[in-house]
């Protein structure tokens, strides 16, 4: 027998190529003593991409390929050669995965086939070719690739459903799954036979509905007891619910305020969603009794619809489902509503990308008896991060970019002077050769 598992949280280390370094050469040319620069450019580095793979259901691999690098583009050459972009790396994830980094979210995959960039490589830094001016006719700089963008990333899979089971263990919730879809969970007469979510598509008229069904609740389940707590956030993105409670259950009415209070108590958001509850197991109970069951939920329910059913001898079935249908189309309607409306947003006055690239800002800082300033802003910092600091050149070249921007100004306005260090990211040099 072989078993999966199953695993919807997952901690990788994504790394992105880094951009090739540019390359500094000159043209050897027969009767020609000194060429002119022909260093290449280097090539921008890979991608990782995820994409959205409606045939899986799990994170497992992730739990054994706990780093996921693109590959470097190539350095520029001779020539004026530019590097090869390095080749990206594309990754396959369940359909509902989410990615955070540093607790934000930066993508969100919900559509088969969906593509998400979720670390970009490093672009690749000029030759010295790129450099060649009237008045620099024989540059001996070139720019360093960047790096690309490296992070730990916390996945975490959300199923994606039309309806989301619950209830408790046992309550009948894998046995209708098993007889309305596809789907084949584990069925026995135990609490806690599901151990892991299920997905089912059923079949209604001309239509189907995917169908979630979510290990049993208990009471304290959103406090981490039983199962329930673990698996929780897949019924956050079901757009309905159908409780289903054991038609032989003492107090009824008891359990659906218990199974609703932990739905509440995990997120309120969730009480609020559109619902559905089926009475299960009616096989063999007479109809007095049943109408009893309906009414006692009723009479905590309110207006809530309520079916009472018999999966193993398909009684009500049909009916129930054209109602979850019903339910589902109701609901996309209301989000899709919701979404307009959100797409009518106030106007705002605010600064361009490109100018909130170029802005910067200079802060000197004292640190272990040791004094610096402080230069942080996209576009210089980008700049630093392609300049190699073991050529004067280039490091003269920071320092004329520096000038065009008037931070060089900044810093002479707040005491810089010419041995004063200046740091962009991780490199330091002085305001002025020394």
């Amino acid at each position: 027998m072989i078993f999966y598992m199953f695993i919807d949280t997952a901690k990788v280390f994504i790394s992105a190529g880094k951009g090739g370094d540019g390359a500094v050469s000159f043209r050897h040319e027969i009767y020609v003593d000194k060429g002119g620069p022909d260093g290449g450019d280097g090539g921008k580095g890979g991608d990782v991409i995820f994409v959205g793979d409606g045939g899986l259901n799990t994170l497992i691999d992730f739990r054994y390929k706990p780093e996921l690098r693109a590959k470097p583009g190539g350095n520029g050459a001779k020539r004026n050669q530019h590097g090869p972009t390095g080749e990206s790396l594309s990754i396959k994830v369940p359909i509902g995965t989410i990615v955070r980094k540093n607790g934000e979210i930066i993508a969100d995959i919900i559509e088969d086939g969906q593509n998400v960039i979720i670390a970009c490589g490093g672009g690749g830094g000029f030759g010295n070719a790129h450099f060649k001016s009237s008045v620099r006719q024989t540059p001996r700089l070139a720019e360093k690739g960047e790096p690309g963008d490296t992070f730990e990333a916390e996945l975490e899979l959300k199923l994606l459903a039309d309806v989301g089971l619950v209830g408790f263990p046992n309550a009948g919730k894998s046995t209708l799954l098993s007889v309305i879809s596809n789907a084949r969970p584990e069925i026995a007469d135990y609490a806690f036979t599901t151990l892991t979510p299920n997905l089912g598509v059923a079949d209604i008229d001309d239509t189907s509905l995917l169908i979630a069904d979510i290990p049993g609740l208990i009471e304290g389940a959103s406090e981490g007891k039983g199962l329930g707590d673990a698996f929780l956030r897949h019924i956050e993105r079901t757009a309905v619910l159908l409780h289903l409670i054991d038609a032989y259950t003492d107090d009824i009415g008891e359990a659906y305020r218990t199974i609703r209070s932990e739905l509440s108590n995990y997120s309120p958001d969730l009480v609020n969603r559109p619902e559905i509850i089926a009475i299960t197991k009616i096989d063999g109970l007479d109809s007095d009794i049943v109408k009893m069951q309906i009414d006692a939920v009723k009479a905590v329910a309110g207006k809530v619809p309520v079916f009472a059913i018999s999966s193993t001898a398909h009684k009500g079935l049909k009916v129930l489902l054209r109602a979850l249908r019903q339910k589902v189309v109701e609901s996309r309607k209301v989000v899709d509503q919701i979404d307009d409306g959100d797409s009518e947003q106030i106007e705002t006055i605010s600064l361009g990308k490109a100018k909130i690239a170029e802005s910067w800002t200079v802060n000197q800082i004292l640190e272990d008896d040791r004094a610096y300033f402080l230069v942080s802003g996209d576009k210089i910092e980008k700049f630093a991060r392609r300049t190699d600091f073991d050529n004067f050149e280039g490091v003269n070249r920071l320092r004329d970019i520096m000038d065009k921007l008037g931070i060089a100004h900044e810093l002479r306005r707040k005491g810089a002077e010419g041995d004063s260090i200046i740091r962009i990211g991780d490199n330091e040099f002085p305001l002025i050769e020394q």
